[in-house]
C-alpha cells in the first residue's frame, strides 16, 4: 500500500473517530447543546451588551456548585450506598424495597437536589433489583424514582434547581414557600405510594454484599461542608464564603470530587440564563407571555416545562409579572410529563438505557403514561387549591 493511500486511510479513520466522539458528546450533553443553540440564536436577535451581566444569578450557580461538589465527595466515600443499603436491608420483600428506594430518592431530592438524588440512587435501584433477580421491576422502579426526585424536591428551596432560582430571585419567605408547596407535595407522596402498592407484588427478597466502613473524620467534615452549602441557600451567610471554603477544603481532602462535579449542568444553567434574559427583551415575546400569564400562570408554567424544561421555564417566566405561588407550583409539577420537562428525566433515561439497551421505546411509553397521569391529577388539584 502506497504512503498516500495509507495517509488517506489513516485520515479517514481519524475523521470517523472524531465524528463518533462528537456524536457521543452530543448524546450525553443533549440539553447543554440545545441550551447553547438557544442562547446563540437569541444572541443573534439581542446582540451581547452590558445588560447580559444582569442575566446571571451568581448565587444560584454558587449554591449549585457547592452542593454538587460536596455530594460528589460523599459519593466517593460510598456514604449514600451505605445509607441506602442499611435502609433497604430492613425490608425483606420486593414491594417494601421498591417503596424504600423510591422514598430514599424522594428524601434525597429534598436534601441534595433532584438530579443528584437520581445520580446517587438510580445505581442503587439497579443494584438491588439486578442482584436479587427482579429486573422485571426495573423500568417501573426507575420511573417512580424519577417522579419522586422531580416531585420530592418541590418542598424545599434547594430541592430543585428551579426552586433555588425562584427562591433567590423573588426573595420568597421560607415559611410561605413551604406552605405553598406542601399540598402538591402531599398529593405526590400519596400518588407514588399508591402506584408502588398497586404495581409491585410482595415477593421475598435478599440482598448480599460486603460491609462498607465509612471513614469517620472525612464523613464528619463532608457533612459539615454539606450543611454549610445548605446554610448559604437560606441567606444566613454570604454565598462567596462557600465558594472559598468548599473548593479549598476539597482541594486538600478530595480533588477527585472537584473533577467529578457536573460542570455541564452548571454551563447549561449559564446558557439558559442567556436564553431567558434575551427572550424577555424581545418585545413580541414579552407581550405574548405577559398576556398568557395574566390568564393562567399555573397552566402556562406547567405546559411551558413540557416544551423547554422546568429550569428554563422558571428563569424565563420569572422575568414577567406573575403570581409567584402559581408560577412556583407550575414549574415544579411541570417537571413530570415529557422526557424533556426536567433535566432529571433525561438522567434517568440515560441510566436506564445504559443497563437495558434496545428497550428505550417501551420505557418511553410507560414513562409517558405515568408522568402524564401525575401531571393531570396535580394540575387539576392545584387549580382548585390556588383559586
Amino acid at each position: 500500500m502506497s504512503t498516500a493511500v495509507k495517509r488517506h486511510v489513516h485520515q479517514h479513520h481519524h475523521g470517523h473517530e472524531i465524528a463518533e466522539k462528537l456524536l457521543a458528546f452530543l448524546k450525553k450533553n443533549a440539553v447543554l447543546c440545545i441550551a447553547t443553540l438557544a442562547a446563540f440564536i437569541t444572541a443573534c436577535i439581542v446582540p451581547p451588551d452590558k445588560e447580559y451581566l444582569g442575566y446571571f444569578d451568581f448565587k444560584t450557580l454558587t449554591c449549585l456548585f457547592c452542593v454538587l461538589a460536596v455530594v460528589c465527595a460523599l459519593r466517593n466515600i460510598s456514604f449514600f450506598t451505605v445509607l441506602a443499603k442499611k435502609i433497604v436491608k430492613l425490608f425483606k420483600n420486593t414491594r417494601a424495597s421498591v417503596l424504600a428506594l423510591v422514598y430514599i430518592t424522594f428524601l434525597g431530592s429534598m436534601l441534595i437536589a433532584n438530579d443528584m438524588a437520581l445520580l446517587t440512587f438510580l445505581p442503587l435501584g439497579y443494584f438491588v433489583l439486578s442482584s436479587t433477580g427482579k429486573q422485571k421491576y426495573m423500568s417501573f422502579t426507575f420511573i417512580m424514582q424519577n417522579i419522586a426526585a422531580n416531585l420530592g424536591g418541590m418542598l424545599t428551596p434547594f430541592g430543585n434547581p428551579q426552586n433555588l432560582y425562584l427562591y433567590t430571585k423573588l426573595t420568597i419567605p421560607t415559611g410561605e414557600f413551604v406552605a405553598t408547596m406542601l399540598p402538591p407535595f402531599c398529593i405526590s407522596v400519596a400518588l407514588i405510594t399508591v402506584c408502588c402498592l398497586l404495581f409491585v407484588k410482595k415477593e421475598p427478597l435478599e440482598i448480599t454484599g460486603e460491609e462498607i466502613k465509612l471513614p469517620k473524620l472525612r464523613t464528619a467534615i463532608y457533612l459539615a461542608l454539606f450543611l454549610l452549602s445548605i446554610v448559604i441557600v437560606f441567606h444566613f451567610i454570604p454565598y462567596q464564603l462557600g465558594l472559598i471554603v468548599i473548593p479549598l477544603a476539597l482541594l486538600f481532602l478530595d480533588r477527585d470530587a472537584l473533577k467529578k462535579v457536573d460542570y455541564g449542568l452548571l454551563l447549561t444553567f449559564v446558557m439558559f440564563f442567556i436564553f431567558a434574559g434575551n427572550m424577555a427583551r424581545i418585545p413580541a415575546v414579552r407581550t405574548l407571555f405577559e398576556a398568557l400569564l395574566a390568564k393562567n400562570t399555573l397552566l402556562v408554567s406547567a405546559l411551558s416545562c413540557q416544551v423547554i424544561s422546568n429550569v428554563p421555564s422558571a428563569i424565563l417566566l420569572s422575568q414577567f409579572p406573575a403570581d409567584w405561588r402559581a408560577l412556583l407550583v407550575g414549574v415544579n409539577i411541570g417537571g413530570v410529563g415529557t422526557l424533556i420537562s426536567s433535566l432529571a428525566s433525561l438522567i434517568t433515561f440515560r441510566e436506564y438505557t445504559k443497563h437495558n439497551p434496545g428497550k428505550a421505546g417501551k420505557y418511553i411509553l410507560v414513562f409517558s403514561a405515568f408522568n402524564f397521569a401525575f401531571l393531570g391529577i396535580l394540575t387539576v388539584a392545584e387549580y382548585f387549591i390556588l383559586l
